[in-house]
């Protein structure tokens, strides 16, 4: 027996990781910019858990691409709330011009036995 815990959950892990096009973009909206280095914006991303359906690097690339608008979105949203602050003519070939999308299909649960935990950021805090 392994003397660690080794439990996978069915679950795949999809990063973006944003490019050079997104680091202009955080750094034109802001009358002072944050100043941040492309390496300091890419050091702490958003990690999305996706289903288990996909196979590979490619089929995550598409399942991604199919989604572009969520994905892109929730990053702009990371940086400014105001929406009229974000690129108002987002398409898919921007978006694939401003992230690279990591894959992980193995995603190891080393908590298992602790509840996972779910937090809803789509309702207003008064009404939690």
């Amino acid at each position: 027996m392994h003397p660690t815990p080794r439990f996978t959950i069915n679950r795949h892990l999809v990063i973006l990781v944003p490019r050079q096009p997104a680091l202009d973009w955080v750094n034109s909206v802001d009358p002072e910019p944050p100043g941040v280095t492309l390496d300091e914006l890419r050091e702490d991303q958003n990690a999305f858990l996706v289903p288990d359906i996909m196979d590979g690097q490619e089929d995550a690339q598409r399942w991604v691409q199919r989604r572009w608008a969520m994905f892109f979105e929730s990053f702009l949203v990371e940086w400014y709330l105001d929406p009229s602050l974000w690129p108002q003519k987002r398409s898919a070939a921007m978006f694939k011009k401003w992230f690279d999308v990591q894959y992980h299909s193995m995603v190891w649960d080393l908590a298992a036995g602790e509840p996972l935990g779910y937090e809803d950021w789509d309702v207003p805090e008064d009404e939690q």
